[in-house]
């Protein structure tokens, strides 16, 4: 009978995980149609299926996909400094190149897809909605998509996917190249982050790498243009 449960709650964990990743992928894919564009329900489909999973499979805290506890011992496992320092080299690279290929346009596209929703005006509201932004699409991305998916599907596959879709989610219209290369580092990013999580098991751990990012990349952008 134990058996019997253990098959039951794998393959309910399965489906719901499948249901999951294809819901989030169709929410995404509507970027393309402006009448009904939903791209941002796919963070709550992956939030909300996140902790589904987890509770069919009763997850111990010790092995969940999201811990508090564990963030200086993960922090400390081989090679995953190294991939936190990453997103801070992307993030200033990537500005500094959009600069010298782009001039403001590319600084100009990023704020403005992201002026609907984030507020410049205050500091501690901006930092708060980069810290509550980068929880929420780590959660979804990493914790659901790559980590729940990745005990279905292979990892790399995971990871390619979740961060195509990852990308597309961001896109904004504007000048091709601009659009292009601002779609290729979200996609570089994504992957960074998914390899933080494949080496850690905790997306707490590449939310900082995602807080990281977003909030060097604005300073820098506040400061030098």
């Amino acid at each position: 009978m134990f058996k019997l449960t253990c098959m039951e709650k794998t393959q309910k964990s399965r489906a719901y995980t499948i249901i999951g990743m294809s819901l989030m992928a169709s929410f995404i894919l509507t970027k393309f149609i402006p009448s009904i564009q939903m791209e941002g329900g796919s963070i709550f489909i992956g939030i909300a299926s996140f902790f589904l999973v987890e509770y069919i499979e009763k997850t111990r805290e010790k092995d969940s996909g999201l811990r508090f506890t564990t963030i200086i011992e993960d922090l400390k496992k081989p090679g995953v400094l190294l991939w936190m320092s990453f997103p801070i080299i992307s993030s200033i690279g990537s500005i500094l190149l959009g600069k010298l290929l782009f001039g403001n346009g590319y600084v100009d596209h990023v704020l403005s897809r992201t002026d609907a929703v984030l507020s410049f005006e205050q500091i501690s509201v901006l930092i708060g909605q980069l810290v509550t932004g980068a929880f929420g699409e780590e959660i979804a991305f990493r914790g659901f998509f790559v980590g729940k998916g990745m005990k279905i599907f292979p990892f790399q596959g995971c990871m390619l996917l979740s961060s195509f879709l990852f990308s597309i989610a961001h896109y904004a219209p504007g000048d091709p190249m601009i659009v292009a290369y601002d779609l290729i580092g979200i996609f570089i990013d994504a992957l960074i982050y998914s390899m933080i999580y494949k080496k850690t098991g905790n997306c707490v751990i590449s939310v900082i790498a995602h807080f990281l990012l977003n909030l060097i990349g604005f300073v820098l952008v506040f400061a030098l243009f």
